[in-house]
Parts: structure tokens; sequence; C-alpha cells
């Protein structure tokens, strides 16, 4: 709490490449929390993720213009998740906001967040009606996306929502006390329970800008989401294993039946195509399996070397 007893909102932003959206994304924060002065004390944090354009620039050309803004400038890109992190772990509000800085996640919707933070929920999270100025690839991916993580994980997480929500004090203090490196924010959100709600949205287009989550970190996005939250993965893999251990060994009976009563199988010919083919498979097999086990080990090797989730080259505050 600040030295008012007012209650203390913090926005945190994580931003990689986003030196056109600042000006706009910070009017549009300043205008809601504005709104909110007498009420609430605030921070806007700002965090830099080792951006290579003019970003934190951009930032500080801000800072000149408001009191209430803070820059942290990671060593390098750590990502957006550990981006997002780290700004969890300096915001010192009682109700903390975690949005993108591309304008996509509407800041005006902080007001309806806090409304229901002020009715006893410790987490207010924003659930995308439409999501205009994506593709119908991308759009069917995140679909089944949701979807299936909802199948394979015994977290009930939201369908169809991003990072995009308010925490209470004592849910980002949880997170807090979480400190594995493949990071699923919405997904840990969820794990940490409390009173939860939804407040739906119709999402924007990018203010300016691309992407930051091509296809191959939306498959990586992906995979730290099941793995972190499920070990169906490994489960499949010994149910396949034993599946194809059952087949191989039913025909292996056969052959020897064959075998022992001088019989040709029906339409037999001579050859190595059957044998190819189970070969294929089985190796195909093998390798999806130790491939499985990979992606679970390699996520252990990252926990086991202690190293930290992101290091802060400075913060610089208005």
């Amino acid at each position: 709490m600040s030295d008012s007893a007012l209650p203390v909102l913090s926005v945190v932003v994580p931003l990689y490449n986003e030196a056109a959206n600042v000006a706009p994304l910070i009017e549009r924060i300043g205008g809601v929390v504005d709104r909110l002065r007498g009420a609430f004390d605030y921070e806007i944090l700002l965090v830099n993720d080792g951006s290579s354009d003019d970003t934190a620039a951009a930032v500080r050309r801000e800072m000149q213009r408001r009191s209430d803004v803070v820059l942290v400038n990671l060593s390098r890109n750590f990502g957006h998740q550990l981006a997002a992190t780290a700004g969890l772990e300096l915001a010192v509000g009682d109700a903390v906001v975690l949005m993108d800085g591309d304008l996509q996640d509407p800041p005006e919707l902080i007001e309806a967040f806090l409304a229901k933070w002020r009715q006893g929920y410790d987490v207010v999270y924003a659930v995308r009606r439409t999501r205009p100025g994506e593709s119908r690839f991308k759009l069917l991916t995140a679909r089944v996306f949701y979807r299936i993580i909802k199948r394979l994980t015994k977290i009930a997480i939201p369908l169809d929502t991003g990072d995009f929500r308010l925490m209470s004090r004592r849910v980002v203090d949880a997170l807090r006390r979480s400190p594995e490196r493949n990071r699923f924010l919405r997904g840990m959100v969820s794990w940490v329970g409390f009173n939860q709600t939804a407040v739906e949205y119709d999402r924007d287009v990018r203010y300016s800008g691309g992407t930051k989550y091509p296809l191959t970190k939306m498959i990586r996005f992906a995979m730290d989401g099941i793995t972190s939250f499920s070990d169906i993965p490994l489960r499949f893999a010994s149910y396949f294993g034993f599946v194809v251990s059952a087949i191989a060994f039913v025909y292996a009976l056969v052959v020897i039946g064959f075998k022992l009563f001088s019989l040709r199988p029906p339409a037999y010919t001579p050859g190595w195509a059957s044998t190819i083919v189970a070969v294929l498979f089985l190796g195909g097999v093998q390798l999806m399996s130790l491939g499985i086990l990979g992606e679970y080990l390699g996520r252990v090797y990252d926990e086991v070397k202690g190293r930290p989730l992101y290091l802060i080259s400075d913060i610089e505050r208005s």
C-alpha cells in the first residue's frame, strides 16, 4: 500500500520492438489511470525485453511527460513470458494488470477488471469474443490448442484467453514463489486458484508492427504449455509402445505358425516390403517416444542449472 493508504494499481507491459506503439499505448493507459486518480495510486511498468529498435528511447520521451512510468531494461531478449514475469515480480500493486504492448488488448478494459476486483475476485481474465485482423490459420490453431490443452491437463485453463488479466497481490506473490523457467503464465494463474472470473471483449487489430509470435514460436509456446501442466504425452508414448509391442508379438506368433506348419500366407510374395514397413513403423514410434522424453528431459536440464530467469540491465523512473 502507498503512504496515502490508497490501493495501488500496477499496469505491467512487456515490450519488444514496439517503438511505434509506445506513445499511443501510454496515452491510453494514462487516460484510464487518470480517471482513477483519487481512488488508486498507480504505476505503469514497461519492461523492455532487449528491443533492437527505439523502444527504450520512445519510453523515455513519454517519461518526460508523465511521472508514473517506470522503464525496466532487461540485459537481452528473454522472451515475452519471462519479461512479463520480471514486471510481475517488480510490481508493487495491490492489483496488477498484465497486458501486451501492441494495443490489441484495450487498456479501457482495466476499469471493468477493477470493478470485478472490488467484488472480491483475485483474478479477472479477458476472454476474446472476436479477433479481427488475424488469419484463419492462426484462429484455427489457437482454437485447437486451447481445447487440446484443456483435454490434456488437470488445470481448468479458460478457453480463448491470453495473458491480459488482473491479478490480486496474493496471486502475484504465489507466482513469485513458482520459479520455473519454461513459463506458461495463463496456466500458472489457473493453477494458483482463488476466486477467478471473466470479462469478455472484442480484440483490436495491432496498432502497428507485426506479430512477435510466428509459427515456430507458437509451436514452442504450445509445447511449454502442454509439458508444464501435463504428463499425458509421456503416458501416451508408453501406451503406444505397449500397443505396438502387442501387435508385433501377435504378428510374430502368426509367422512362427506358418513356419512350423510349412504354410504360405495368403497372397504371399517373397520380398522385403513387409519387413521395411515394420522396421520404419517401429523406428518411427521409437523416435517419437524419444522426442517426447527429450522435451521433458530438456526442461528438467534447464531447471537444474538454476540460472536466473532474467537479468535486469537498469531501472529508470520518471
